[in-house]
Formats: structure tokens, sequence, C-alpha cells
């Protein structure tokens, strides 16, 4: 009973540091003061704002059980070792080791300490080089990251989509929801991907390489979060061409935010309002000169240069290969694996994990 007394004791040391880390005291002061507001009368008189702040309350609150959970366990485990009851030792034992794996768990949280880590995600592919079967490997790459998301039962919200000429996708943009540190989590699968395999668009049957660019952003839901000038916005707006019934095509619902120091344009037709397509481009729009921001080290958005869209299609990250063997390698990490069916039907996990290990 004395080895496991020790035992506890390192263990209650380790979560406490731990918690240091993760700021846990600091996160409890800021949901305090959510939920302060909570209670002030007449909160819910601003419905967007108090449903941001109930938001906010709800993600940090997701964050603090989990430690105060653990907190509580080492408190109950240390009280019965006290007993002194060997017949206790091994049923102690046990719940010390479980105990230790959900702090191991946990530590994996601190590996996001990005501003923006843990928000939502916008996830964007774009087809390149490859013709039709670049088209097709981006509706692949979409179904992969779809199947990832069930499996971690997130929400995917299609934002933006063009379909191929004649199969796949031109691009697309989908909204991830539902998981803690979306965007931490997706940040390394920003990128161009490269796809080898044998043609099924090709009558010789021939091998081919296409690429398709995905592009992750944190989602910036919040208009706080990035003040727009309305000045320097440009806002068109336009009939919608794609799919979506005869009152999508016949009225002036789509609509193209042109932010004019950096030239980013963001053009939303997805829904059927005028309104509601403006506030789905400044929230991508937002999304994008956040991500802007932090590749270019910018403190404001004031100190912003246009993106360098060619050194973004040059950044090669992983390779997919289906012929003449199977493979998917990362290029900065070196992690491979040869199951490449597994990872198109979206086993990322390893992937991302040796990302966030690097």
């Amino acid at each position: 009973m004395e080895q496991l007394q020790k035992q506890v004791k390192e263990l209650r040391q380790a979560i406490e540091q731990s918690a240091q880390k993760m700021d846990v005291d600091g996160l409890q002061e800021e949901l305090a003061m959510l939920q302060a507001q909570m209670q002030k009368p007449g909160f819910w008189n601003d419905p967007a704002n108090a449903q941001a702040v109930s938001k906010s309350a709800a993600s940090l609150k997701r964050r603090i059980e989990p430690w105060q959970k653990l907190q509580q366990e080492i408190d109950e485990i240390e009280e019965l070792t006290k007993l002194g009851d060997a017949s206790l030792e091994k049923e102690l034992s046990e719940k010390l080791s479980a105990t230790s794996q959900q702090l191991i768990a946990l530590k994996r949280n601190l590996r996001f300490s990005g501003p923006y880590d843990d928000h939502a995600a916008i996830l964007s592919i774009y087809a390149g080089a490859g013709g039709t079967d670049a088209q097709d490997w981006a509706q692949m790459l979409l179904r992969m990251y779809a199947r990832w998301a069930d499996s971690n039962n997130l929400k995917v919200k299609t934002i933006e989509q063009s379909a191929g000429e004649e199969a796949g996708l031109k691009s697309v943009t989908v909204e991830l929801r539902g998981g803690d540190f979306l965007y931490g989590k997706l940040a390394g699968e920003h990128g161009v991907h490269r796809l080898v395999r044998l043609s099924p668009f090709n009558a010789d049957n021939l091998r081919q390489t296409s690429f398709a660019k995905v592009e992750v952003l944190p989602l910036i839901d919040q208009p706080d979060e990035v003040e727009l000038d309305d000045k320097d916005l440009k806002i068109d707006v336009f009939r919608s061409a794609g799919a979506g019934g005869q009152s999508v095509n016949t009225t002036d619902s789509a609509v193209r935010v042109t932010h004019l120091p950096t030239g980013i344009t963001v053009a939303i037709q997805n829904e059927r309002s005028q309104l509601q397509n403006k506030e789905t481009a400044l929230a991508v729009l937002r999304s994008k000169l956040i991500s802007l921001q932090l590749e270019q080290h910018a403190k404001g958005l004031s100190e912003l240069k246009g993106p360098n869209q060619s050194a973004e299609w040059g950044s090669q990250i992983r390779s997919y290969v289906l012929h003449p063997y199977k493979q998917v390698k990362d290029l900065r990490t070196g992690y491979e694996t040869s199951d490449a069916g597994k990872v198109l039907d979206g086993n990322l996990e390893p992937f991302i994990n040796a990302w966030l290990n690097k």
C-alpha cells in the first residue's frame, strides 16, 4: 500500500502540472465570467450575442470538465489509500492505471496552443493539374474527410460546391463542427495532395498523376473576432448559376465579397437567401484573413499582403500512390502506410498525430 500511495502522489503532481500548462484555472475564470453574463437580466434580448456567449461557455465547459473529473478521481483514490485496507489494493491499482491513461489522453490537448486551435474548421478542396482525374481526386478527398468526420461524430455542412465538367468536383467548401480543437487537428492537412493511379478516364488505362489543394481555415463566425471595415469591402450580387431549384436560379441571391486591401474574394450561392449567402461569405472571408494573418505573422489585418497562390500550390504535403504499388506518405513527417484504401476511407488519425507530434 505504501508503494501505491507513492504512485498516487506522483500522479497527482503530474495532473496538477498538466492542468497548469492547460491553464485550467484561467479557463474556469473565463467560464465564470461568461456564466455571470448569462445570468444578467436582458441577456437574451440580443439573440446573436447570447448564442455566441452560450456557445463559448459550452466549449469552455467541455474543456474544463475532464480535468475536474480527473482531479475528483485522484482525490477519491488518495482517500481510499489512506484507509490502509490491503483488500482494496488491487482495485485501487487498476483505478490508478485508468486515471493515468486518462491523463495521457488529456495531455494530447496541450499540443493545441494556437490562438484558433479550439475553433471549428472550414475545409476547401480545389482540383489542380490533371484534368478530369484531378476533379475526381477532389471528390475522393471530400469523401475521405467526410468519412473521417463521420467516425468522429462531427457535423459537416456544404458551403459551396462546383461540379466537374465530366466527373468529380472543381471545388468544394465544407464546414466542420461538433468536436474539440477541430482546426488544431486539421491544420496539418493544408497543402497540395498528390494522387498516382491508373486513370479510369483514360482509354488506354495509363498511369496518371493528379493534384488537389486542401485549404483549412479556422471558422470565424463571430464578427467581433475580426472587425471588417465596410470601405474595405466590395459586395456584388448575381444570379446563382448552379443546381438548387428554379427559385435559386431566377433571383440575384448569390453574393461575391472582395476584400480590397488583399484582393481575397469569396463567392457564395449555396443558400436561397441573399442575406444568408452574404453572412456565409463574410464568415469565410474572416476565416481567410485570419489564416493569412497567421501565415504572414502580421499583427493586424492592415499589414496583410495578398495571398501567394503559387507558393501554396507548390507546397505538396502528401502523396497517395495506388499504382504500381500502394502507399500513402506524408512528405513532412515521413509517416507512411501501405494501406491506402483505409486512409481513403477516413483513417487519418495516424497522419494527424504524426503532424501534431512533429
